[in-house]
């Protein structure tokens, strides 16, 4: 099936310059390999049960009007599972927040989606454990 879609220059530029890094012949076969990438994330992070100990990492513009805010209010919304919180100054616009996070899973996914979901948040990855198994959520 074709679909049409539309991205930022800067991204589709970065996009095409790991593709030629990575050795691929055809934008769409990166493509199709992204979107199962992201599908095999999700479903990973769907799939977590029980008391998990974990890290949220999150990437944002500060610039963005609203978005310091709105992710100190989800924060607060969920202190019970926030142990800490790191803030790093990365660039001029760009701040990443380090969220250390335990409790039950379908609070914490709950929280890295609503962060994800926020206009001005480009990054978020969730790393949660409970075994030693390593599972991994990104945006």
């Amino acid at each position: 099936m074709r679909i049409s879609m539309s991205l930022p220059k800067d991204l589709l530029n970065e996009f095409d310059e790991v593709l030629r890094d990575r050795g691929y012949q055809s934008r769409s076969k990166g493509i199709r390999d992204a979107i199962k990438d992201y599908i095999v994330r999700y479903q990973w992070m769907k799939e977590m049960e029980g008391e998990r100990v974990g890290v949220i990492a999150v990437i944002y513009d500060h610039h963005y009007t609203g978005v310091m805010e709105d992710l100190a209010d989800i924060q607060h919304a969920y202190r019970e599972y926030i142990s800490a919180v790191m803030h790093v100054h990365m660039t001029e616009r760009h701040c990443l927040e380090v969220i250390v996070v335990r409790g039950d899973v379908e609070k914490i996914r709950e929280l890295t989606e609503k962060m994800m979901r926020l206009k001005g948040v480009e990054h978020v990855r969730l790393i949660s454990t409970s075994t030693g198994k390593d599972i991994e959520h990104e945006k």
